[in-house]
């Protein structure tokens, strides 16, 4: 027996447990091995499916060797909507523009609010790739249409409009930042976070006042998202309020504005960076580590640096540079 059929044989068979080390025999099937994982797709009960997905796009996001591709794309047309978010989730880093018009699909007339919301986020993948010119500029343009469709629509939920504001956060197209705007005007607090996610997608400066005034919200979310912004915009002006944010009691708006010292660089986000390494008892050490690694590849330096001689004339000269 292969390890297909073993596989196979382990996700039909009910009574036995889920093995989750077999599911890697799903990787980079050829259209045979496809088609006998179709053959007993549909009589699989609906919990494995969905746990099945689930754990493959897991795999997926932790080893880039994998290949489930073929898994996932027949997964977006299961009668399950758990399976089709999942298998949507799955194919996030897929770069092959024929996928969007399914993903269309999928946003325009699934029945699941939760596949619309999944279709629609996974779309800001091709925003992105149509912004770098890696995909046709008819497709860009169908891709951005369809979300700005989809956030006018005042009878879509509120979940898929958000998340097509957050997809089209990455466009430069006409129109877009008064989308942003408006979407920022929203009654609804998750829309207006979503706004400020998109603010950050954007990487533009115009949005730098709103983004450090939600630096001080009192809903943590919202600082998360105003943390990631600042750093996505590169704004040196936002390191003092960064700094606030590094005795956050929320562990994840921490980490955040740990992340965004990182992205902004300069001689202050390093000094800030580098004091975090030195205390032991910060929890905070691991991303800063992280951060410093990464503020260092972009400035193209080593890391042997003089920690503490800091000019605090240097970040003013990096802003007129």
């Amino acid at each position: 027996m292969d390890a297909l059929d073993s596989l196979l044989k382990n996700i039909t068979d009910e009574e036995e447990t889920l093995s989750v080390a077999k599911l890697y025999a799903l990787s980079g099937l050829d259209r045979d091995e496809l088609e006998r994982v179709r053959r007993v797709w549909p009589s699989t009960a609906v919990d494995r499916r969905q746990a099945i997905m689930r754990h493959l796009a897991e795999i997926s996001e932790a080893n880039f060797e994998v290949d489930f591709g073929s898994i996932f794309r027949m997964g977006l047309a299961d009668d399950d909507p758990e399976v089709r978010a999942a298998a949507i989730d799955g194919l996030w880093e897929e770069e092959d523009a024929k996928l969007i018009p399914t993903l269309l699909d999928l946003l325009r007339n699934d029945s699941s609010e939760m596949v619309r919301a999944a279709a629609a986020t996974s779309l800001g993948h091709f925003v992105l790739a149509g912004e770098l010119d890696e995909i046709p500029a008819a497709k860009l343009e169908q891709v951005v249409e369809s979300l700005r469709d989809v956030f006018e629509d005042d009878s879509e939920t509120l979940d898929v409009r958000r998340r097509a504001v957050e997809a089209i956060g990455y466009s430069s197209a006409d129109g877009v930042a008064d989308l942003i705007a408006e979407a920022y005007a929203d009654d609804e607090e998750p829309m207006r976070i979503s706004a400020v996610f998109a603010m950050g997608r954007s990487a533009d400066l115009r949005w730098a006042d709103p983004v450090l005034a939600e630096v001080d919200s009192p809903n943590p979310e919202m600082r998360y998202e105003a943390a990631r912004a600042c750093g996505e915009m590169q704004n040196l002006d936002a390191i003092p309020a960064l700094t606030t944010l590094l005795d956050d009691p929320d562990d994840q708006v921490r980490e955040a504005a740990v992340w965004a010292l990182g992205q902004i660089g300069g001689n202050e986000a390093r000094r800030l960076l580098a004091g975090i390494l030195e205390d032991e008892e910060s929890d905070l050490r691991e991303v800063a580590e992280a951060a410093l690694d990464e503020l260092e590849f972009m400035s193209g330096s080593d890391l042997d640096f003089p920690m503490f001689d800091f000019n605090p004339d240097d970040d003013a000269t990096d802003r007129a540079a």
